[in-house]
């Protein structure tokens, strides 16, 4: 009789756990042969998808956040897709559609044309220049991993990830994200300018006769290994407790701080706990540890938070930013 190593078995768990942290070293090695200075975002975006959810890249055009979705596409050996979203987008564009089909014996029957976002990586790029109508089409597809045409439920292949693309809402022929969608981003990444010595490295690497090209360092299969396995590690009765302390502490109705109860219009849902759980463990395994700590969700609390709250008018008025409420949740923490 064969005997079956026991998966909770702490050994085990380790070393399966060191084997990610060196594959996933390699997936960064190759990322950085193309993407300069923007090492926080990469990471933050590798954490996302380790813990199987979405991200929201925000930042003004030209920072490199499209280039960054097609690299990882191609390291981690995804089938990607691209969708630029604009204000005459409809939602079949994105979904598909059926089309209406005679075949030789004269028959005619409805066909699926599948859409693009029936890929393992879908690129939204400028999400939020398109109307909320056709935003909202991809509302099913990011939760339930399907999308339903004409009473029909079409799975979506696995894994499946939206990597989003945002120009900031201040500029022209933009349209705010519905509430409903923000919260089914694991993540809101803010993309900002490369420091001098990255913009340099970038400018020499980009404007000569080659330029450096991403290569596969992971495969789908070990992706979704991999996300099963962030699923297995331990969380501490002290992590857990500061997770539900921040989330808990940035709703008006159950804050306990003056600025979430003066300045919040509403705080955000259990999915923000969920996101936490998950990405702390993520970061712990890219930074090489078995196990979280409460380090690691400070470090992603304005991520995870700050989409999922919103100021009232009063706060608007006097200026308030949310980092400043999400600081003082930080801080509360100890």
């Amino acid at each position: 009789m064969v005997e079956v190593a026991d998966p909770t078995d702490p050994n085990i768990l380790l070393a399966e756990v060191e084997a990610l942290g060196n594959r996933l070293a390699r997936v960064r090695e190759a990322v950085g042969r193309v993407i300069f200075g923007q090492a926080e975002v990469v990471e933050q975006v590798l954490i996302t998808i380790l813990s199987g959810g979405h991200v929201l890249l925000v930042g003004v055009p030209g920072l490199g956040k499209t280039k960054l979705v097609e690299t990882l596409g191609t390291v981690l050996g995804l089938d990607e897709s691209r969708v630029q979203f604009t204000p005459d987008l409809m939602p079949a564009d994105i979904l598909g559609s059926e089309v209406l089909e005679e075949g030789e014996d004269g028959r005619r029957a409805f066909r699926f044309l599948k859409g693009p976002v029936f890929c393992q990586l879908l690129m939204a790029d400028e999400i939020n220049r398109a109307s909320p109508r056709t935003q909202s089409a991809l509302l099913q597809a990011m939760q339930e991993r399907k999308v339903a045409i004409a009473g029909a439920v079409h799975p979506l292949p696995a894994p499946f990830h939206v990597l989003a693309t945002q120009n900031p809402i201040e500029q022209e022929g933009t349209y705010p994200l519905p509430e409903a969608q923000l919260d089914r981003f694991l993540l809101e990444v803010e993309v900002t300018y490369p420091d001098e010595a990255a913009e340099r490295a970038m400018l020499l690497a980009t404007t000569g006769a080659t330029e450096a090209r991403a290569v596969p360092a992971m495969t789908g299969q070990e992706l979704m290994a991999a996300q099963g396995l962030i699923r297995r590690i331990p969380v501490s009765s002290g992590v857990l407790d500061a997770i539900l302390a921040l989330v808990r502490g940035a709703r008006p109705e159950t804050g306990s701080l003056p600025a979430v109860r003066q300045h919040l219009a509403w705080g955000p849902g259990p999915r923000a706990a969920q996101a936490l759980m998950l990405a702390a463990r993520a970061r712990a395994v890219l930074d090489g540890r078995l196990a979280p700590s409460v380090e690691d969700v400070i470090a992603l609390a304005e991520p995870v938070l700050r989409h999922r709250m919103a100021l009232n008018f009063a706060a608007r008025a006097d200026g308030v930013k949310l980092a400043e409420v999400i600081a003082a949740l930080k801080a509360s923490l100890g």
